[in-house]
């Protein structure tokens, strides 16, 4: 079967809910002319002009068209990636409006767990999470009695919760609704993830970064960053220059070039005080495991994880040895959290000096940076560790 992503890859394409919907239909139809099983992501980003409530019209618009499957998130965000999609609850919602049916088998097994009745109806354990995890216990022969294994599922649910997965409870006024909790929350995120997306970098960002080298890609302005990503993956002109002028007075070696960008998120960057912390703790760890950094941390706006590539050529491409550069940027918004992730590069210095050979493919990273969620300490340790087994230098 094909799982068709429309709308994922497409922000610079898409500008309406209506062109999201015929993406969605010509490539049904593609599908059904290829013989294929094709489902569908129908997604939006943040990038685009379809908001959330649009993303219910969409469906609307697509379910007689018959896709065969749809995706499924706890609410219409995605937690890992920010993106939207189909939630559960848009499932209910198509059963209910076009009659659609799940597997019988599934089917069957959720009238055994009373999440539905026989004429499908919620059933006394819609919408209750702790009553589906009472009688998986059960079935696993765990007598306790029922309150000590609903408060399990309630501290559970709760750690799921801490670390930015929603979980729903309950319902609205319909069945397909979320709770009017979870629902303004939903909400308040989505318009934070917003404004957080055109959000440019300010000044607090320089003034908080020690040694800090300002730099720019080609991109022309925020609009034109997020619009025309490409722009954002190569060093303008006058930004070459200053790199050429300062790699000029360096004396001395390092292996390891620290980036920072604001990336899709620049609120990440100025959120209290967690780039600071992250770079102090990322240098200490450094040189804990033997690894020599540069003073200078470069600075990029409206940076992409590529341009941190094109930096690293301009770094290593003619230096001796291996060359690691360390990319520190904003992640996409939408999950609640203003995170960082740190992209991290090694490679030889025959290879940085091949413009276009470093690429994702040679790239870890660790994401899901901030206070409140992997901590930059924690993120700190992670990333050297990762980096010693990407050096053969682990112990």
């Amino acid at each position: 079967h094909l799982n068709d992503v429309a709308g994922f890859i497409g922000p610079e394409v898409f500008r309406s809910r209506e062109q999201l919907v015929r993406c969605c239909l010509e490539d049904i139809a593609m599908g059904k002319l290829h013989g294929l099983t094709i489902g569908l992501d129908v997604c939006s980003t943040l990038h685009m002009d379809v908001s959330l409530d649009d993303l219910g019209w969409c469906i609307d618009q697509i379910m007689p068209a018959n896709p065969a499957y749809l995706m499924a998130l706890p609410t219409r965000i995605d937690p890992m990636l920010g993106y939207l999609t189909t939630g559960y609850q848009d499932h209910v919602h198509i059963r209910r409006r076009f009659g659609y049916r799940v597997d019988d088998r599934m089917w069957q097994f959720y009238r055994d767990l009373g999440v539905v009745t026989e004429d499908g109806s919620p059933g006394p354990a819609f919408g209750d999470p702790g009553a589906v995890y009472l009688q998986y216990c059960r079935r696993r022969g765990d007598d306790r009695a029922e309150a000590e294994i609903r408060r399990e599922a309630q501290q559970r649910m709760a750690e799921v919760r801490s670390r930015g997965v929603f979980l729903a409870e309950g319902h609205g006024a319909q069945p397909e609704l979320l709770n009017s909790g979870l629902q303004a929350e939903i909400d308040r995120i989505y318009q934070q993830s917003r404004r957080a997306i055109w959000q440019e970098m300010d000044s607090s960002v320089l003034a908080a970064v020690p040694d800090a080298v300002p730099l720019t890609t080609k991109s022309l302005n925020r609009t034109d960053y997020i619009l025309h990503p490409a722009s954002g993956e190569e060093l303008s002109d006058a930004s070459k220059g200053i790199l050429q002028r300062l790699l000029a007075t360096r004396s001395g070696t390092a292996d390891v070039q620290i980036v920072i960008s604001d990336g899709l998120n620049a609120l990440a960057l100025m959120e209290a005080d967690q780039l600071s912390q992250l770079l102090a703790a990322l240098r200490k760890q450094l040189k804990l495991a033997g690894f020599l950094a540069f003073d200078e941390h470069l600075l990029l706006t409206s940076g992409r994880v590529r341009a941190g590539y094109r930096i690293g050529e301009q770094v290593f491409g003619s230096a001796v040895g291996r060359g690691i550069l360390l990319h520190i940027i904003g992640e996409r918004p939408g999950t609640g959290h203003h995170t960082m992730s740190i992209y991290m590069t090694a490679a030889t210095a025959s290879v940085w000096g091949q413009p276009g050979t470093v690429d994702h493919n040679i790239t870890r990273v660790v994401s899901g940076i901030a206070q409140t969620a992997l901590a930059p300490e924690v993120a700190a340790m992670d990333a050297v560790r990762i980096l010693k087994t990407m050096t053969g230098t682990r112990e």
